[in-house]
């Protein structure tokens, strides 16, 4: 059975562009005027029909209550003086009718007219009907009438009725109009619908030309700002602010190849030697035995270096906050200092600590405590012998701050700026060991708890050793 295939993908797979008013059609600004211009028309019925019930409708009330009330006060004459008063009413009715607007009828019994201007009672009159609609004729020209009939307690009929021709030409001119209306709001409608679409597709043409593009390989274009601070700017800023990332992105992926490229050539090469000379030295069992731990040892440093960026995509991914829960900071802090206490005394460095008896929080325990871990072997790492290192937290109001300083290097403005990113390394700490990952998951672990992570100046006494203060602010909730 064929499959029906939609316009617009025909007209494309045979290579044709669909014509003007095709696109005219199918542009989203068009359906949104459209939507106005229909949201616009239906008020503009609501309007005509209040304003047809205002007039067309207060005539029809009007006049019907004049007959009504003409016709009563005729029979109540009737009541006092009978026929002859009657009739002499309608003579002076019809003497002050200068417009000769009225009609008047006053049959007997058997249905003779007795009085008015009215021949006889209107065709198909039935004795339980008030009100009828009337053709008429007067000086050769046709008219319509609206007619009241009103039965007297003898049998007779007094019939009282209006022209109304005046008031159905009123109502023709009032639809007329009413139609001339609908019919230009519509044209303006669809005029207005094809300026919009005109409009909405100037404003948006400097974001398709840039998503062009970006979509063609090229990151650097940017959406051109106006400087109008509208919707369509919000959209430019928006725009340029996920390119800059993506562009940061990209180039982090970039630094990341080179530095796994160059990080990870040095040990295995390093390991790669190591095996030669193993099998160089196959004969003898302690040489081999040596090259070959050494070359595990080599392979195993390797082997950290991913799994550390592997925890820190698993971090970055949020995959670790369902394994957040109530935990007490302090114990972690203890564990911590504990740790890297026993390798500072070793080193000649003092690790100095400081906090509450409680510090609560929500968050992953083995993570904050590697964060922990990650910045004492750091401070460990940069000071000097006989230097000391500061561990302190503190309770805020609405979170805990934590500060792990040190009397090493330090680090410049630039540096700080850029600390962080996955295997950057400073100048000053090139000749140390490691891989430049263990800040990357400190501030992963930090941005997964909702924290902010920033660096300041150690307790370093020399200008050539400042120090490096890491903190990093953790919410209570």
């Amino acid at each position: 059975m064929p499959h029906a295939v939609p316009l617009a993908a025909a007209t494309r797979r045979r290579g044709q562009h669909p014509g003007p008013l095709w696109q005219l059609l199918s542009s989203a600004g068009f359906r949104f005027a459209l939507l106005f211009a229909a949201l616009f028309l239906l008020a503009g019925l609501a309007f005509t029909g209040v304003l047809w019930w205002g007039t067309a409708g207060a005539l029809d009330r009007q006049i019907d209550a004049a007959i009504r009330a003409d016709a009563m006060a005729l029979a109540e004459r009737w009541r006092d003086a009978g026929d002859q008063a009657v009739a002499d009413a309608i003579g002076e009715r019809l003497a002050l009718d200068a417009e000769n607007q009225t009609l008047y009828l006053l049959s007997a019994p058997s249905g003779q007219r007795l009085a008015g201007n009215l021949e006889a009672l209107p065709q198909g009159f039935a004795p339980d009907v008030q009100w009828y609609g009337m053709s008429l004729e007067r000086d050769g020209i046709p008219g319509e009438a609206r007619l009241f009939v009103l039965p007297l307690p003898d049998g007779s009929r007094l019939a009282v009725g209006r022209d109304v021709e005046e008031k159905l030409r009123l109502r023709a001119l009032l639809t007329e109009g009413l139609a001339w209306s609908a019919g230009v709001a519509l044209l303006f409608a669809f005029a207005g619908a094809a300026l919009l679409r005109r409009a909405l597709e100037r404003r948006l043409a400097p974001v398709t030309a840039t998503a062009a593009l970006i979509a063609g390989g090229d990151l650097s274009p940017r959406v051109p700002l106006s400087g109008r601070e509208d919707e369509f700017e919000a959209l430019g800023h928006s725009m340029n602010t996920m390119l800059d990332r993506i562009a940061h992105l990209m180039e982090g992926v970039r630094g990341v190849s080179d530095a796994i490229a160059h990080d990870l050539r040095t040990p295995i090469a390093r390991a790669r030697n190591r095996l030669e000379e193993a099998l160089a030295n196959a004969d003898d069992p302690a040489a081999l035995h040596s090259a070959l731990e050494r070359g595990i040892a080599d392979l195993d440093n390797v082997t950290r270096v991913f799994q550390a960026v592997l925890r820190i995509a698993e971090v970055e991914a949020g995959a670790r906050r369902a394994a957040f829960a109530p935990v007490d900071l302090v114990p972690l802090l203890e564990d911590a200092a504990e740790l890297y206490g026993a390798t500072a005394e070793e080193n000649g460095q003092t690790l100095r600590t400081e906090w509450p008896a409680a510090l609560p929080l929500t968050g992953d325990r083995d993570l904050l405590l590697q964060a922990l871990a990650n910045l004492l072997d750091n401070a460990v790492k940069f000071t000097p012998d006989g230097g000391s290192i500061l561990l302190k937290a503190e309770l805020l109001e609405d979170a805990i701050v934590v500060r792990v300083s040190d009397q090493g290097p330090g680090l410049s403005l630039e540096d700080r700026e850029r600390v962080g990113e996955r295997f950057f390394r400073a100048d000053s700490s090139r000749n140390t060991p490691g891989s430049g990952l263990g800040l990357s998951l400190v501030r992963a672990v930090v941005q997964l708890h909702g924290g902010t992570l920033w660096f300041d100046e150690g307790h370093g006494e020399s200008l050539d050793k400042p120090g490096l203060a890491v903190c990093f602010r953790l919410p209570l909730a």
